[in-house]
């Protein structure tokens, strides 16, 4: 019988995706822009993307994955809830750091949702049999 751990599984792709782009943002809007014409991204915010992908990361082979799938839910959250707020995101730009729009602030809700799912909801680690198609226990 072997382990399948969700918040290991999710802290890993999730870092990969955030560090791919962190990268990315990085080559295609090296100072400013729409991160694939949707995303506004800046420098402050590919740092972002880059931290939270190394961090996952590393919560993945280190045994942090679920507290670091509950920090990135809370912070996320509360991130795509503020980015609503007109006062704190005068022009597009979060606290005056970080370059956001529409489309960012529901993707970090979204982002923010399942990991808050998966760090706090006792889904996170199931012994699953090697016997038979789909059978958990």
């Amino acid at each position: 019988m072997r382990q399948f751990d969700l918040a290991r599984s999710f802290a890993l792709v999730v870092g990969i995706v955030f560090l791919l782009v962190g990268i990315l943002g990085f080559i295609l809007n090296p100072t400013d822009g729409a991160l694939l014409g949707i995303f506004a991204v800046n420098i402050e915010h590919n740092l972002i993307h880059l931290l939270v992908g190394v961090l996952g990361i590393a919560a993945a082979f280190t045994g942090w994955s679920r507290l670091y799938a509950q920090a990135l839910g809370i912070v996320y959250l509360l991130v795509g809830i503020l980015g609503f707020i007109p006062g704190l995101a005068p022009d597009g730009m979060l606290l005056g750091l970080v370059h956001i729009n529409l489309a960012d602030n529901l993707l970090h809700l979204i982002v923010g949702a399942a990991a808050a799912l998966v760090g706090f909801l006792p889904i996170g680690r199931q012994a699953v049999s090697g016997e038979g198609y789909g059978r958990v226990r």
